[in-house]
């Protein structure tokens, strides 16, 4: 054995050539057999996306966890407050669960797997995607503990951002956060009422009792929202910023209800939350965690066909395809922080419309793209955006779990930052954070804005592969 910058590496080269061992990545095998479909494998890329769910649960694993390098965490999570609150994902490439941006990748893994069910099912993956919304939505019930009262965030940020380490060995505070009465977080109570409404609707004819508890579940929390409006990052002061308001996801939930009731009333309360918040005014840049205005034009038109939602949601499609700015590669640029999630986010709609039979053609053919720029077909790099995808693809993605090497070994910052190799385990399936305007990305562990990932960035990416497997 020898020592090198700090971690002791067994059975390795000895010397210089050190710093090479330790740096090969681990050999994992993909999960995800390859098919026919050529020239990108979007059936495989799906399969993989559901593997990367799976690399971000916390709590006790499953009998059938096919993730070898996690095991149990976080097992105690809730106990300074009296509650199970195990379970449920981590965020990103950090351990903290942030209640908000993970009922946002609920329900977008569940809209997906509603209107492009026939690409899940082409895929063989519709079991898959059952399984990682109901990770989330067993959660959420753990997180109602009473009446207008909802656990959104367990981990704090100050803490877990200033460590590195695997999450199965965790040592260090985990306190949780709620919204409640005298402290009400609107955004992450209504986009959870929107996760548990969209789920409903994909459970429903498979478990009808477990689908019944969410719609009920969506329904008081819809109610809570309303009731007791705030932002939720007053309440949470720790918790990703609402930089929009709450507005949104009011209307986003209300919207959700009504698609999974059929209660007039609640499209009635839509079309007052649109009057409310002035989204006949609106204009929408991004679909996100935090901006739902895009979705709401499309989800809105889908329930009601008037006219008014469909050309706000054509006027965006438009903005997207010849207004909005792009990498020299092609790729719509819309964030630097994540660009690939928000190029994703827009081709889901992009697809959706066309499936709806919105510019069919065209909106099928931009949305096809923009994936396609993610999975590959991009002549700068030459690389795909998906972790293990392809025959080259970034291998030192900014996580914690991955990025450590095998027990006994040591993993903390000086591990993770100063071996140049790749992450000793592949994330299969994981989207990166993507490249800046000027199409530069760095395939580097320290840097969090281009080489991150997190659950909402695939949300709905594996929404829009289900979306291109089905319509091609």
């Amino acid at each position: 054995a020898v020592m090198v910058t700090g971690v002791l590496v067994k059975t390795c080269l000895l010397g210089a050539l050190a710093l090479l061992c330790i740096g090969t990545a681990h050999a994992d095998e993909n999960p995800c057999e390859a098919t026919d479909t050529s020239p990108i494998d979007y059936p495989q890329a799906l399969c993989m996306s559901f593997f990367f769910y799976e690399a971000q649960r916390s709590g006790k694993l499953p009998e059938n966890n096919r993730v070898p390098w996690r095991g149990d965490s976080a097992l105690d999570d809730g106990a300074d407050v009296g509650h199970d609150l195990t379970g449920g994902y981590y965020d990103a490439g950090d351990m903290v669960k942030y209640g908000f941006p993970m009922s946002f990748s609920i329900t977008m893994l569940a809209w997906g797997l509603l209107d492009f069910s026939d690409g899940y099912s082409k895929a063989g993956q519709t079991d898959y995607a059952l399984d990682a919304i109901k990770w989330g939505t067993d959660y959420f019930i753990k997180c109602y503990t009473s009446t207008n009262e909802f656990w959104g965030q367990v981990g704090n940020s100050e803490i877990d951002h200033y460590l590195w380490e695997r999450p199965e060995v965790m040592t260090e505070e985990r306190p949780s956060y709620k919204i409640d009465e005298e402290n009400p977080g609107t955004e992450l109570a209504a986009e959870t009422a929107a996760a548990l409404a969209a789920s409903y609707l994909v459970f429903r004819d498979t478990d009808a009792d477990y689908a019944e508890e969410l719609l009920a579940l969506a329904k008081e929390l819809y109610e809570f929202g309303d009731n007791f409006r705030g932002n939720y990052d007053d309440a949470i002061p720790d918790a990703y910023d609402s930089f929009n308001g709450y507005g949104d996801e009011l209307l986003w939930a209300a919207l959700w209800l009504y698609r999974a009731t059929e209660d007039e009333s609640y499209l009635t309360r839509a079309e007052g939350h649109w009057d409310e918040f002035n989204f006949e005014y609106s204009a929408a840049f991004q679909f996100s965690w935090d901006d739902k205005t895009a979705g709401i034009y499309a989800l809105f038109w889908l329930l009601d066909g008037s006219q008014k939602y469909l050309d706000h949601l054509t006027t965006y499609l438009d903005y997207l395809q010849n207004t909005a700015p792009y990498t020299p590669e092609g790729l719509v640029f819309l964030s630097e922080w994540g660009s690939n999630r928000h190029a994703a986010n827009v081709a889901f709609l992009a697809l959706w419309a066309a499936k709806q039979g919105v510019d069919t053609s065209v909106n099928s053919e931009w949305g096809q793209d923009q994936m396609d720029q993610l999975l590959g077909a991009n002549s700068r790099y030459n690389m795909t955006f998906v972790v293990g995808f392809g025959d080259k693809y970034p291998e030192r993605p900014h996580h914690r779990s991955s990025s450590c090497p095998d027990p006994p070994e040591v993993c903390d910052f000086g591990w993770a930052f100063t071996q140049p190799g790749p992450n000793p385990h592949v994330l299969y399936g994981a989207l990166v954070g993507g490249p800046d305007e000027n199409g530069d990305y760095e395939d580097d562990r320290s840097n969090y804005v281009q080489n991150e990932v997190a659950c909402d960035y695939n949300a709905a990416y594996s929404g829009a592969l289900a979306a291109v497997i089905e319509l091609i």
